[in-house]
């Protein structure tokens, strides 16, 4: 799945293998898991817990995503609906001594890259979502997903893919999810705005801490920050990394969009999830303050 809408709203084109929309409700259920022996410990050092985040990703099962929770002091792993047993059986093989660090969660639906084709802003057939409109000096420029970036190099603010927005400078994906494009057309009205919200500045939430997200195909929608420093396997090699990991919903066409304040922080780009905005979903994204240090870009 993939991508996102500010000002204009976007979209972008995405290759057969990244056209998924998913329908899962995000509802965390935990599965037990049996220690590996009976006097594991109740407490694990930050390398027992390095050890066991670096275990996961060399497990290396699509439909995964993990973060350390300094709450519970275990590495906090989703697991999607395509996930089997005898997968999660081999991530707790894989962290070895150390697998009464894991707790396993699980989430109805499959992660997807949240890309679509659809009819909003558009690049080689498929829709994504502009996330911010950022700028250097007197250069204007919009970012949005990597993974849109990776699928289109000209982007277009309608299906018909005749007025154009703007080509990429450069995207980021797998391992980040980012993308920045500069604006050809300079009759657009580039405004600093995300969803109904003045964006003024740029930061990181906490854990906990209320979210909006606005995209393309659902609009705006609110959730909490339930992870940090989140790794995600889309499967294919699509791993990305450093996510914020959050109970917002959203759907195929929403990558790329705005995850901010309301007031007025951004704080990241829709990279992909679960679930839907009927039933519910867990959602990853980009962390919007390192793509800006990457392109030395700022928003306005």
């Amino acid at each position: 799945m993939r991508i996102k809408r500010t000002t204009p709203r976007s979209g972008i084109a995405r290759r057969t293998r990244l056209i998924a929309v998913t329908t899962g409700l995000v509802a965390a259920a935990a599965i037990a898991i049996p220690n590996a022996n009976a006097a594991s410990p109740t407490t694990f050092s930050a390398s027992q817990l390095k050890s066991v985040n670096n275990s996961v990703l060399k497990a290396d099962i699509p439909g995964t995503a993990w973060a350390v929770d300094s709450k519970t002091n275990r590495v906090v792993v989703t697991v999607d609906s395509t996930v089997s047993k005898a997968e999660i059986a081999k991530i707790k093989r894989q962290a070895g001594a150390n697998a009464g660090a894991l707790t396993i969660k699980s989430t109805p639906g499959k992660f997807n890259k949240l890309i679509t084709g659809g009819d909003a802003i558009y690049g080689g057939g498929y829709r994504c979502s502009l996330g911010f409109n950022v700028r250097s000096g007197s250069t204007y420029y919009f970012l949005t997903a990597g993974h849109c970036g990776e699928v289109a190099s000209t982007w277009y603010s309608n299906s018909g893919q005749t007025t154009t927005l703007g080509t990429n400078v450069s995207y980021s994906f797998p391992t980040n999810d980012y993308a920045l494009v500069r604006y050809t057309n300079t009759s657009v009205t580039k405004t600093g705005g995300a969803g109904n919200t003045d964006i003024t500045s740029s930061g990181t939430p906490s854990v906990g801490t209320t979210v909006y997200r606005d995209g393309s195909t659902t609009g705006i929608h609110s959730g909490r920050v339930t992870a940090l420093n989140a790794t995600v396997n889309y499967g294919g090699g699509d791993v990305v990394y450093g996510m914020i990991q959050t109970n917002v919903c959203a759907e195929g066409g929403d990558s790329g969009g705005p995850l901010y304040s309301t007031s007025g922080i951004a704080y990241g780009l829709t990279s992909g999830g679960s679930g839907n905005c009927t039933s519910g979903g867990t959602t990853f994204f980009q962390p919007v303050a390192e793509a800006l240090s990457a392109y030395g870009v700022s928003v306005f």
